[in-house]
């Protein structure tokens, strides 16, 4: 960002596209999806996929489309409670229809509560069993008088489809960088909207950059089946042609940042986001991959393996709020977003600087006093910076080592060593190979 100004109405903007999401009841299918993914749209135009129910995508079955018109129950005394319009989270996500009046005792047996946070509404889901049932704070649930109960839920699962966007930005070369966030969850704040919004805005970023030397690929799905329905169409130009991806999710606040590695945990996802992270000088950690957590599991499974990794901040299942409505607008910090957005367009400049360069004279350094605008003035860093750099590339630009490998290992700035690398290679002494 280039200024203040232009941040403040980034965060605001951020904040708009918030609070139209948030009341949306979204889950891995239906009009919420593509409500949320045309409002998304807006920002940059979204293609769009629809994945038929029944289809086999790898070894998973696209699930029935799902609708819901009302749900909600009717105390003994006739007052209604656990409305869905008052909170989409009341009703467990996936619920087949039910209509009848039932005993407390029966009612119990699809209340679902977390005693831990007795004030919370829990956020669960039922997608594969056939089932219905209400999430309730326990504290409400405990208050519960014996009686007969009017349960409705007026919901619908037909042969529809499931819904994936995305939108790809071509670059010089058809080498790519993903970015894969979910829109699959209700109204949850820092594990839903953060993710999808900073996704949207990123795209809206790097759309903006005078040129583009790698191709973009942003991903809007429905966390797992979404993923694995992407993998279907999309996974082998992905295993051919992806560079570097990342997960992006829980990134809605301003806790310190944690990189999770890809499973392969050395790829150019990796390095860049690390090598990123200490350019910024910004508070975070790194933990190694594991089995658990978000559509990484997908990307980085054993027949595909890509290098993705994920950004995030709070972590998902590491703060009291997770999968509840505790997890609302109050935890969101719209400034700190515009910052995570910055991060995050450093870590796409650092990919998209990554190169593989050979010097084409092996034997011996090159005579640099008879190319003399391989020495030009570079404002003021001329001899040393310059001259540095373009001695560290002289000797490893080997045409297997990347030029992030050779900041790391230098010291050197990728920036400089990219500005000296395209030199070189205008005046015919190195040539990219990747």
């Amino acid at each position: 960002m280039s200024g203040d100004a232009d941040r403040t109405a980034e965060a605001e903007l951020l904040e708009h596209y918030f609070d139209r999401l948030w009341p949306i009841l979204r889950s891995i299918t239906g009009d919420g999806v593509r409500e949320t993914h045309s409002i998304l749209g807006e920002l940059q135009p979204l293609q769009r996929y629809e994945f038929p129910t029944g289809t086999q995508v790898l070894d998973w079955i696209v699930p029935p489309e799902w609708r819901v018109r009302e749900a909600y129950v009717i105390r003994p005394d006739g007052t209604r409670i656990l409305d869905v319009h008052s909170n989409n989270l009341h009703l467990l996500n996936y619920s087949i229809p039910f209509t009848g009046e039932i005993s407390r005792e029966e009612l119990e047996a699809h209340l679902f509560s977390y005693p831990e946070y007795p004030d919370v509404i829990p956020y669960q889901t039922c997608y594969y069993k056939s089932d219905w049932g209400f999430c309730i704070p326990h504290s409400q649930r405990l208050a519960l008088p014996e009686g007969k109960y009017r349960v409705v839920i007026d919901t619908e699962l037909f042969d529809g489809a499931l819904t994936v966007s995305d939108l790809v930005l071509p670059g010089a070369s058809d080498r790519q960088v993903l970015f894969s966030t979910y829109t699959c969850h209700p109204s949850l704040a820092i594990n839903e909207l953060s993710g999808p919004l900073v996704t949207a805005f990123l795209a809206l970023r790097i759309a903006a950059w005078p040129k583009r030397r790698l191709t973009y690929r942003f991903v809007f799905t429905a966390e797992t089946i979404g993923a694995i329905c992407y993998l279907s169409k999309f996974g082998q130009e992905l295993v051919d042609k992806l560079d570097a991806g990342y997960v992006v999710t829980c990134v809605g606040d301003d806790a310190q940042f944690t990189l999770k590695r890809s499973k392969r945990g050395d790829t150019v996802a990796d390095r860049a986001a690390e090598y990123a992270l200490k350019r910024a000088s910004v508070p975070h950690r790194t933990i190694d991959f594991r089995p658990s957590g978000s559509d990484e599991r997908q990307f980085c499974s054993l027949g595909f393996n890509l290098p993705v990794a994920s950004i995030m901040r709070t972590v998902y299942g590491e703060y009291p709020q997770y999968h509840s409505s505790a997890d609302n607008k109050s935890l969101m910090d719209f400034g700190a977003m515009t910052r995570t957005l910055d991060l995050y367009e450093s870590v796409a400049k650092v990919i998209d600087l990554n190169a593989v360069i050979r010097n084409k004279i092996i034997h011996g350094e090159p005579q640099f006093s008879r190319r003399g605008n391989l020495y030009p003035a570079v404002s003021l860093r001329w001899p040393s910076d310059y001259s540095h750099a373009l001695k560290w590339l002289v000797h490893f630009a080997d045409g297997k080592s990347d030029l992030l490998s050779i900041a790391q290992r230098s010291g050197q700035d990728l920036d400089l060593l990219a500005e000296v690398a395209d030199r070189a290679i205008e005046l015919d002494v190195f040539e990219s190979v990747g």
